[in-house]
């Protein structure tokens, strides 16, 4: 069974502003090699550290939103840290996506 996971990427593009659109599609075809269908992706912009991170005083942050089975997780963790341009993951199971129609009704439901 697919869980919904949110991948949370810091890539280190210090000197490389330029090639981080390569290396945002670069990790989509590698989400997609594995067997993951993305629902999304955010590009969050470069942002500066609030403290002094070794080498990096900023990163640029990519979110990831997919669904893949539970022993893909691990494989993609592993990946990604022998990865030299991501600085820092973040990894977390999701609640699965429903409609609003139906909380909205499930939460009358309750308050009964």
């Amino acid at each position: 069974m697919k869980n919904r996971y949110e991948a949370l990427l810091v890539l280190d593009t210090q000197g490389r502003d330029d090639t981080v659109k390569d290396v945002v599609e670069r990790l989509e075809a590698e989400f997609t090699k594995e067997g993951a269908e993305i629902e999304q992706v955010q590009k969050m912009d470069r942002r500066p550290f609030s403290y002094a991170a070794g080498k990096l005083d900023a990163g640029f942050y990519v979110n990831f939103i997919f669904h893949a089975d539970s022993q893909l997780i691990t494989k993609l963790r592993s990946k990604f840290r022998l990865d030299p341009e991501i600085y820092r993951q973040s990894c977390q199971k999701l609640r699965p996506k429903t409609d609003q129609k139906e909380r909205g009704a499930k939460k009358l439901a309750e308050a009964r």
